[in-house]
């Protein structure tokens, strides 16, 4: 029998090396975050993040939202956090919803999203595939104002262009502005209007059957928290001795990392522990959609020149029959009026014994 230690192969470690590898490489995440302007989207992100992603949008006038048209902006911070580097960029979509003709606003997000995955494509499948960047939506925050009783026509036609697209996390802006029954309230009418309008949005996974009791009990809350009804503020106030992050009312503060004020911890607690899966969910759902109707459009496309080609070969190929079919008909005839010609000289006598017949007969 051979011993315990004999028999140990060292395949126990393989987690260990990846995360070493993992460590070494740092991580690559992209969030694009869309709604109205005075949401509160960027201070959300800073809350999230702890960093510095500054927002200079300014209220539009009433000619500005005539004109006003939707950009796209990228900012990329690296946060270090234990030795684990994370390279964050923030994908924001100013003027969205600001104009007073919003069907156009999804355009240029689906144009945006395409053409990362149509450079991530491009870039694997080239020589140099160690230094492919990735660039792909791997989150879309997609933000509600909560002064509607649930999804706005735009919200509809927005989310339904993208959710096959990209993973979204509908969010419910500002909740402080409601009550704890009128928050309730909204989030069973978005949820049943999603359903109604077939929009998917970001499942989180089930936890498996050996987890323990509390990282299960965690998923059921962050799956009953959808939408995440959030309020969050960079503003600092002292409660009870205890400085924290909120926003000042005159009949209290709102903690923006109070479970019983608002779903951020939640939704950071959700964003941070189901980072790999939602980059997962992108790689192997989003972007091999994406990837397969590409092949299939090149497929085709082929399939055209190569019809084209024989449509041309088989035009050719024709044109030369007909004209050596003329040539030989042209040749026939040649032929015929030659034989003709023959015949006819053929038949007539010669003028010399004509002229002799005569003469002799006139004597």
């Amino acid at each position: 029998m051979a011993s315990e230690e004999t028999q140990y192969l060292g395949f126990g470690n393989l987690p260990n090396q990846v995360h070493r590898k993992a460590h070494k490489k740092g991580f690559e995440f992209t969030l694009m975050v869309v709604g109205e302007s005075g949401l509160g989207k960027s201070t959300l992100i800073n809350c999230i993040f702890n960093t510095g992603i500054k927002s200079n949008r300014k209220p539009l006038t009433a000619v500005q939202q005539l004109e006003s048209t939707l950009k796209i902006e990228t900012q990329t911070v690296d946060i270090e956090e234990r030795g684990v580097k994370l390279k964050l960029t923030v994908v924001d979509t100013p003027g969205f919803g600001d104009s007073l003709d919003s069907s156009d606003n999804c355009k240029p997000i689906i144009t945006y999203i395409d053409d990362q995955y149509e450079k991530y494509l491009n870039h694997e499948s080239g020589l140099n595939r160690r230094q492919t960047q990735d660039s792909r939506i791997h989150c879309l925050f997609y933000f509600i104002s909560p002064n509607n009783y649930g999804l706005k026509p735009q919200d509809v036609m927005t989310m339904k262009a993208l959710h096959q697209k990209v993973n979204i996390v509908p969010i419910i802006a500002k909740s402080d502005f409601l009550t704890k029954d009128e928050l309730q309230a909204l989030k069973k009418r978005i949820l049943a209007e999603l359903k109604s309008h077939a929009i998917q949005i970001y499942s989180i996974p089930d936890s498996d059957p050996d987890e323990d009791e509390d990282y299960k009990e965690q998923v059921r809350q962050l799956k009953a928290a959808i939408p995440f009804g959030v309020s969050s503020s960079l503003e600092t106030h002292e409660v009870k001795g205890r400085k924290v992050r909120g926003r000042a009312y005159a009949w209290g503060i709102v903690e923006t990392e109070n479970p019983e004020h608002s779903d951020f911890v939640k939704l950071r607690s959700m964003l941070v522990t189901h980072m790999q899966d939602l980059r997962e969910v992108t790689q192997d759902v989003h972007y091999e959609n994406y990837r397969s109707q590409r092949l299939v459009q090149k497929n085709m496309s082929n399939t055209d020149l190569r019809d084209n080609i024989s449509i041309s070969s088989d035009d050719a190929y024709k044109d030369r029959i007909l004209q050596e079919k003329e040539a030989e008909l042209k040749r026939m005839q040649e032929m015929i009026e030659q034989m003709q010609r023959q015949m006819k000289s053929n038949q007539s006598p010669p003028k010399d014994e004509n002229h002799k017949q005569n003469n002799g007969h006139k004597e």
